[in-house]
């Protein structure tokens, strides 16, 4: 390929509106262009990268005996009803009416779609197991798309859904899964991608994994420990308190606390440390805006995920006006409406001697002790977990908390939507059972913009070769000079022979600098520079967009030079 010839624009300048270095490096490099909220359109180059992330995809799924299928993006509202889910998720699908007057979908996900075709075809044990998968674009209608290609609305992903007639063999497949996709970020040159213990969420299942780049600009929360290999998501890190006794009980005493409606501010006003309170996080039910009150430790703040589960539907921030049965700023567990759903987290257990609301506007009460006040209660883990806090496997206080970037996920879904579908096969003995399945993604275009985000410079992007859209840069400096430009083309033809992926730049007027600045912004790793000045000697400039490695290559060797360079790099990333 010419860069002359090349279908894409370049800029100097970064773009006002890319918060992130991956975004604007992709919009200055000529890799995509926005079209809408969430929306972009992808140029050559970056099609050469999804492309070959594809690749690697396909073939890690092949290997585990996946058959690839295409689903509908558009589909039945019926398909969805049949799962319950037309109705459970909100705005994010996109549903609207044909022209028949028809109800339909937009497809975010394929579960639905997967069960539909296969549930004929899967009537007998015999059939079992299968993997099928699809690479597609799917349409989410994200409330508030950011960072370029990280979160969109419209975006290729590739998701696989397996069938079981038994537990074990479910996890066993799920254990091949979760190898495989090792094998995906390792060959698309992120091996530092960590698996970590999720939450479900609107897919439902009962364990899941996500895979994570860590990187600040990361919109998850992961919860590490510094001494042995557990990992989670936030929303599904276990939170473990350990309250010591005093052995001092003091009474239960309700004081005036005017104009202190928030836990720090009655805190401060009692002159009493913010662990020794007991605060109220206020949510309502979607369905009917009943309060749902849970009660932790003020030092800690709910994991809504967790609580939300625990409820068993949606809820939202509650919003108290006057008539309501709880009054804002003084919730506490004495004395409170049972007109309200209320729920303890596990940090309170054993806390004594607590402050907390009084249930009276401009009183909380001191020297509350859950269990005496309350009677024997029931204790959730409905808490984020702090930073130091103890962890679950090793039980030592070493709990850190980074970011990260989800570039994959997988699901082991039960009989969720085999159940709701009606999708039955027939074992030995002719009993019909649901299959058991798991469901397993990656999101193409986001794993792209996470490569880049984890391997750039100032200058540009450094991609890894597997995924990079050429393997070499050839730039041919002062391609008026006859002997610089007949040795130059003889190189372009000569690798593009040996199977290598060249870009060649041998535009007229161009000076060296701005060769090199869109050579940077192209981060193709291996970068050879022919030029008078050079060929003086016979030598052609061979160095790496990481800057790992220059030499000066005789111009006789530099064909088998390229390709054993190319070949190593491949090696180092199998």
């Amino acid at each position: 390929m010419k860069l002359k010839n090349l279908v894409s624009q370049r800029f100097k300048e970064r773009p006002a509106d890319c918060v992130i270095d991956s975004h604007a490096l992709m919009v200055r490099g000529g890799y995509m262009k926005y079209v809408g909220s969430g929306i972009f359109s992808e140029f050559p180059t970056l099609r050469r990268v999804t492309q070959k992330i594809e690749r690697i995809i396909r073939e890690e799924m092949d290997a585990i005996d996946g058959q690839e299928v295409l689903f509908p993006v558009v589909m039945p509202a019926e398909l969805w009803e049949e799962s319950g889910r037309y109705d459970s998720i909100a705005s994010e699908l996109v549903r609207f009416n044909d022209r028949n007057k028809s109800r339909m979908v937009l497809g975010m996900t394929h579960e639905e779609a997967a069960v539909q075709l296969v549930r004929e075809y899967g009537q007998s044990y015999q059939q079992y197991p299968f993997m099928i998968y699809q690479i597609q674009r799917k349409f989410r209608d994200e409330a508030r798309p950011r960072a370029g290609m990280i979160r969109v609305r419209e975006f290729t992903m590739k998701d696989a859904y397996s069938f079981h007639t038994s537990q074990e063999d479910l996890e066993e497949y799920y254990q091949r899964c979760y190898d495989a996709y090792n094998n995906v970020f390792r060959r698309a040159g992120v091996p530092e991608v960590v698996t970590v213990a999720s939450d479900s969420g609107m897919m439902g299942g009962s364990i899941s994994h996500e895979y994570m780049l860590l990187n600040e600009i990361g919109e998850d929360s992961i919860v590490l420990c510094t001494e042995c290999d557990y990992r989670a998501n936030m929303e599904a890190a276990e939170n473990i308190v350990n309250n010591v006794s005093t052995g001092i009980l003091n009474e239960l005493e309700c004081v005036e606390t005017p104009d202190c409606k928030t836990i720090e501010d009655v805190c401060a006003y009692l002159k009493s440390d913010i662990a020794a309170s007991c605060k109220a996080v206020v949510y309502q039910k979607n369905a009917d805006d009943k309060f749902v009150i849970a009660f932790i430790r003020g030092d800690y703040e709910i994991n809504e995920t967790k609580l939300r589960n625990l409820v068993g539907e949606d809820i939202h921030p509650g919003v108290i006006t006057e008539d309501d049965p709880i009054v804002a700023g003084y919730i506490g567990p004495v004395g409170i409406s049972d007109k309200v759903e209320v729920y303890y987290d596990m940090s309170l257990k054993g806390a004594e001697n607590l402050v907390c609301g009084a249930n009276k506007e401009g009183y909380h009460y001191t020297g509350l002790n859950i269990e005496r006040e309350m009677g024997e209660v029931k204790y959730f883990d409905l808490a984020k977990v702090n930073e130091g806090g103890i962890c679950p496997h090793c039980g030592k206080p070493a709990l850190t908390i980074k970011r990260g970037i989800e570039v994959g996920n997988i699901f082991q879904l039960g009989t969720k939507y085999t159940e709701s579908m009606g999708m039955t096969y027939t074992d030995k003995d002719g009993v019909a059972h649901n299959p058991i399945m798991g469901c397993y993604g990656i999101g193409v275009g986001r794993l792209a913009a996470s490569v880049c985000e984890a391997k750039h410079d100032a200058y540009g992007p450094i991609w890894p070769i597997s995924i990079a859209p050429w393997e070499v840069h050839l730039c041919c400096i002062r391609p008026d000079d006859e002997n610089a430009k007949e040795i130059a083309d003889n190189i372009y033809s000569e690798l593009k022979k040996h199977g290598v992926e060249v870009i060649y730049d041998d535009r007229a007027g161009v000076r060296a600098g701005e060769m090199f600045a869109d050579a940077d912004l192209l981060g193709v790793p291996i970068r050879l520079v022919v030029s008078p000045r050079n060929l003086k000697e016979n030598k052609i400039e061979v160095s790496t967009r990481d800057k790992s490695l220059k030499d000066m290559v005789d111009v006789n060797d530099i064909i088998n030079y390229v390709v054993e360079l190319k070949n190593k790099m491949f090696a180092e990333l199998a």
